[in-house]
């Protein structure tokens, strides 16, 4: 059972400035709501009691986001707003699932991920990445579904124009489980085109084993001087660990970037 889920946030969202010199992007609103509310709530539908949110100090402004009950309290003295009450219970019980923990100097997302070792209860855990929003279809919820079924890692996959493979992490194909999801050979970090094994892409939905943790304890510094986790998933599929590539129903939205940012809440908004 999938009960903890995972989600690095002490990135500094440079790719949307000169917004995030104020605000953190994840709090950043999406048709009038902070983009991290989408992604507890995909969570809190799958399934999810606990999220661990791995922030830095510089960004305590999302810390403080959930807990501002007396706030909220000298708001309700002066007027019965049901609408604001409604947003202070919505908080309240995304407070209740939400753990912190810092990581304060910026390694990559595999330091990140690492943060939280000792919070993790259970054999297996979701990891979900913030710029990363999928609408229409809960994919967390799916990939619990298959990890359910399978007993390994799940990863979400998204089929990418074949001239776009060198912006993304490339799987490498072992074999077809059914049209929809598949054993992973190989993960490859921005391949070049003629080098390319698919065009069967990594998107920020993952289903990782714990031994995770003891590959990210030893893994090397890579491209940026950071700790990234696809190289110690690498490990993992080399030590024999099943990884399965699920190609969600959903829409992909990338909120990491300003163009992508703007037509996230033109898509949203629709809805």
């Amino acid at each position: 059972m999938i009960r903890q889920a995972i989600i690095p946030l002490a990135g500094l969202g440079t790719r949307l400035l000169p917004l995030t010199s104020v605000i953190p992007k994840e709090l950043l609103p999406i048709n009038g709501k902070p983009s991290i509310e989408y992604i507890l709530e995909e969570c809190r539908m799958a399934g999810i009691k606990e999220v661990i949110f791995i922030i830095s100090k510089k960004k305590e402004m999302i810390k403080n986001y959930f807990n501002k009950d007396n706030f909220y309290k000298s708001i309700f003295k002066k007027k019965k707003d049901k609408r604001i009450l409604y947003e202070y219970k919505k908080l309240n019980k995304y407070k209740k699932m939400i753990k912190f923990v810092y990581q304060n100097k910026p390694s990559g997302t595999g330091d990140a991920v690492l943060k939280t070792k000792k919070f993790i209860k259970d054999k297996y855990f979701l990891m979900l990445l913030p710029d990363d929003l999928i609408i229409k279809n809960n994919c967390s919820k799916k990939m619990i579904n298959i990890h359910n079924k399978r007993k390994c890692s799940v990863m979400a996959s998204i089929k990418v124009n074949k001239k776009t493979v060198n912006r993304w992490g490339i799987y490498s194909i072992y074999k077809k489980i059914d049209k929809n999801n598949f054993y992973i050979k190989d993960v490859i970090e921005k391949p070049n085109i003629n080098e390319a094994p698919s065009n069967f892409a990594i998107i920020g939905r993952y289903i990782l084993h714990k031994k995770i943790f003891n590959k990210l304890k030893k893994q090397k510094k890579g491209k940026g001087g950071e700790i990234h986790i696809t190289d110690s998933i690498k490990k993992l599929i080399k030590d024999g660990e099943k990884f399965i590539g699920h190609n969600f129903k959903g829409k992909y939205l990338d909120c990491g970037t300003m163009a992508g940012y703007i037509n996230s809440s033109a898509e949203i908004s629709k809805l």
